[in-house]
């Protein structure tokens, strides 16, 4: 074995001599590996050493295990009352420490959310939700209507009552002070303010002034607290300091004598900025409705039948094999097959589609969808429901900030320390430079109202929760934070044929040779992965009592022993590389299968041949209007381990620019990684053999029903099951970037030209109050626009159309060798 070598392009063993070729570096496994490598020979890609990689694996793996959940926790998903920016997060996150059996919390400034990881047995979902709150935060359930009204109610009352205070202040400066300030005579005459009219009339402003600002702005004084806890200045901190500054300086004025008060200010800051806040809240929820339409409509208990009838039971006490019953109306709690009954299934809030499933036994379905007529009875498959995985996932693609937003948080963490100290240096330089005191501290007044780091802060969130919500819409479940970033910039398209091009529901259609041999073939192929070890499956219908032992995977197969006997089961290289006999009559019906597009599979006992089984499976019936649709703007490639003859249909066709025919599945890990050396790569698979090429792109596509390794090696998941929904969320993604840039281009450009007017003096506070207000309300307002997901970049608009051209004149597509 110390002889043994790898393969140059997938690191599995080679045969005995290895596959090579003339000019072409390296040995291979099979010809399809060789194939690869000869079309996308690349001399600046190096080959990782894969001791290297495992090392980092194991270490990573340590990483994790220091901090390990243990397995009983449990994850419950809370609203959030009183969230005002990221420093918010960080200080609910940082109460962790402070809750006994709690082991991890994560908030979301965007959705207004909390995820906490805690111990059923030391707390339940009310107690979690207890001991976060407070200090001004209130963490309810999602789903408990009676939480959002009293929210609703909190809110407006507290925007009625400062309102109406406020609106007493600003009828005394319309009436006595404003003209008194611009030189003119009050609009009530007799008005003396320094005698004892003009002094009650101040007092009272000053009365109203506080208990206006007091009832508005009560959350944001919270905040700023919160944020000197946390020690992360934030903008409550510019906007309380700048209201509380306003007021104090006016108390201070009053109590000398003066009459140049400023008890305005704070009144128009605060219901300016609560009014916005209020708008925002709500333009939130709407953008992260479909997180919580589906963490709302999960269930907690599921009827489970017994030997004595039936029993309601909690998830947590479901186990794979029970057997529970749904009737009409009832949500499916959790993944499994139907065994008895049969109804119709609404998957709509899992898949977009709109038009309910009929089910009958043997069909699957999925936890969460509701059973709108009939009434079934489910084998549980699965303890967590695709629904429960999709909203694990869904959360982590809406909390976690992208690239971009890196940047934006990086800024703004050091955006409201620099605008404290362009605040003291405004007032130190007007004072040194001979100005009024009053002058000196309404310029750094300005200065702290005009700045808003809160339009910084939403730019990405928003823009990227109203483009989850879109895609969600179209049956595709967002798992990735990156998407947006990276799909938005995907010039190659890689497709595995089989289940994604293709239906995938192969079947045995033609078999040659001795058909018993087919259920020793079937015992062993219960332990592959590819859809044509389930057509030889099905086909025998083997019972699974066989003794099987010695399973061995290879790249074009699966060996075993069964009952006693050396089986191997593949297709016929594995057969010829592991030095088996392979008669002429079963070689030639092999043959026959490859040249017309099937995949043949023999079956070997005691080193020969015994049968082949030709299988097949057609392709989607929408797979080449998608391809029509995505050839004009991206390089597309169909990537299979089948050979050349059963890609020949895909070939053909002039959008697809390259075939790359049997690659066995660890093969297509190095096909992806090499692509990527020429530009940003998709690959869209099954989710099954696929995993580790789907997490090795730069998006990875997986379409299928939402499965657990689909959802863990993909970045987007099209639940719908249609491929027609790849080019909308390619759209999605580049609208929803283009949105991005958008708010952050608006939120840099505001605070580069208002800061320096407000040092400048040329603004005042009131002024920058409506300033700041406006800015943040922009950024909402333009990230809950409708998605445009149509538009593309001069770029690739450019390219598509020289691509057309070039096919026009070629009068063919680039193909494999």
């Amino acid at each position: 074995m110390s002889d043994e070598t790898y393969c140059t392009l997938c690191d599995l063993p080679t045969p005995d001599p290895p596959v090579t070729a003339d000019g072409i570096d390296g040995v291979f496994c099979c010809r399809g590996c060789l194939e690869v490598a000869r079309t996308l020979d690349d001399a600046a890609v190096a080959d990782a050493d894969p001791e290297t990689v495992r090392a980092e694996v194991r270490e990573s793996a340590s990483d994790d295990a220091a901090r390990e959940i243990p397995d009983t926790a449990e994850t419950a998903y809370f609203s959030v009352e009183g969230m005002h920016c990221a420093t918010c997060e960080a200080f609910l996150e940082s109460r962790v420490a402070d809750v006994d059996g709690v082991f991890e919390a994560a908030a979301s400034y965007a959705n207004d959310a909390l995820k906490v990881v805690y111990d059923p047995d030391e707390r339940d979902v009310d107690g979690v939700a207890d001991a976060f709150s407070g200090y001004g935060y209130r963490v309810t359930d999602p789903d408990d209507a009676d939480a959002e009204r009293t929210e609703t109610l909190t809110t407006g009352v507290r925007l009625l009552a400062g309102g109406f205070f406020g609106m007493m202040v600003m009828l005394w400066y319309v009436v006595f002070l404003y003209p008194l300030y611009l030189g003119g005579d009050p609009l009530v005459p007799f008005f003396d303010p320094r005698g004892v009219g003009g002094q009650y009339l101040f007092w009272n402003v000053a009365v109203l002034s506080g208990a206006a600002t007091a009832f508005a702005g009560y959350p944001i004084f919270r905040g700023a607290l919160v944020s000197l806890r946390a020690r992360r200045p934030n903008m409550d901190l510019l906007v309380a300091l700048a209201a509380g500054a306003a007021f104090v300086y006016s108390l201070a004025v009053l109590a000398l004598g003066g009459v140049e008060v400023y008890f305005d200010i704070p009144v128009v800051i605060t219901l300016a900025v609560t009014a916005g806040e209020h708008w925002e809240t709500k333009v939130k929820a709407r953008a992260s409705a479909g997180l919580a339409d589906l963490t709302a409509d999960s269930v907690d208990t599921a009827t489970v039948a017994t030997a004595d009838g039936t029993e309601v039971r909690a998830l947590d006490d479901v186990a794979v094999g029970d057997r529970v019953v749904v009737s009409t109306g009832e949500r499916v709690p959790l993944d499994g097959t139907v065994v008895d009954g049969d109804g119709a299934v609404d998957e709509s809030l899992l898949t977009g589609e709109s038009n309910p499933r009929e089910v009958e036994p043997g069909d699957d379905v999925v936890g969460g969808s509701v059973l709108v007529a009939g009434g079934v009875t489910v084998t549980v498959t699965e303890t967590e429901s695709t629904m429960d995985r999709i909203v694990a996932t869904l959360w982590e693609a809406q909390s976690t900030h992208g690239g971009v937003q890196h940047l934006a948080d990086r800024i703004a963490g050091i955006f409201v320390p620099a605008v404290l100290a362009l605040a003291g240096l405004a007032f130190v330089t007007y004072l040194a430079l001979g100005s009024a005191v009053d002058t000196a501290v309404l310029t750094a007044l300005t200065v702290l109202v005009v700045s808003c780091p809160c339009a910084l802060g939403l730019a990405t969130p928003l823009a990227v929760s109203n483009g989850i919500r879109r895609a969600l819409a179209r049956g595709v479940v967002v798992t990735g934070p990156t998407v947006f970033e990276e799909g938005a910039n995907v010039d190659v398209v890689v497709f595995d044929k089989t289940g994604t091009l293709t239906t995938g529901d192969m079947r045995v259609r033609d078999v040659v040779g001795d058909e018993e041999a087919l259920n020793a073939a079937a015992a062993l192929e219960r332990y592959a992965d590819h859809p044509v070890a389930g057509a030889v499956c099905a086909y025998a219908d083997t019972t699974g009592e066989n003794a099987v032992s010695d399973v061995e995977r290879h790249a074009t197969g699966v060996s075993g022993t069964v009952d006693g006997e050396r089986v191997l089961v593949g297709r016929p290289a594995l057969f010829e590389s592991e030095g088996w006999r392979l008669p002429d009559a079963l070689a030639a019906r092999a043959t026959r299968g490859d040249a017309n597009g099937l995949v043949p599979i023999v079956v070997g006992t005691g080193g020969v041949a015994r049968a082949i089984a030709v299988a097949g499976d057609e392709p989607r019936a929408e797979w080449a209007s998608v391809v029509d649709d995505l050839a004009a703007t991206h390089r597309l490639i169909v990537l299979t381990g089948d050979e050349s003859a059963a890609a020949d249909r895909f070939r053909d066709h002039p959008g697809v620019d390259e075939v790359l025919a049997g690659v066995p599945p660890e093969g297509k890990t190095s096909v992806v990684d090499r692509l990527r050396t020429d530009g940003t790569v998709a690959m869209v698979g099954d989710g099954t053999n696929d995993a580790p090429a789907l997490a090795a792109a730069d998006l990875g596509v997986a379409i299928g029903n939402g499965t657990a390794l689909a959802v863990d090696a993909a970045d987007a998941v099209i639940t719908s099951d249609s491929l027609e929904a790849l080019p909308e969320l390619l759209g999605v993604a580049r609208a929803t970037r283009r949105r991005t840039r958008e708010n952050l281009a608006w939120a840099f450009c505001y605070n580069a030209l208002a800061v320096p007017l407000a040092l400048l003096g040329v603004l005042n506070p009131l002024v920058a109050a409506a300033a700041m207000g406006t800015s943040s309300l922009l950024v909402v307002a333009n990230s809950t626009r409708a998605l445009s997901t149509d538009s593309r970049s001069v770029a690739t608009t450019l390219r598509g159309r020289a691509k057309a051209a070039l096919t026009r004149v070629s009068g063919t597509a680039t193909t494999s060798p």
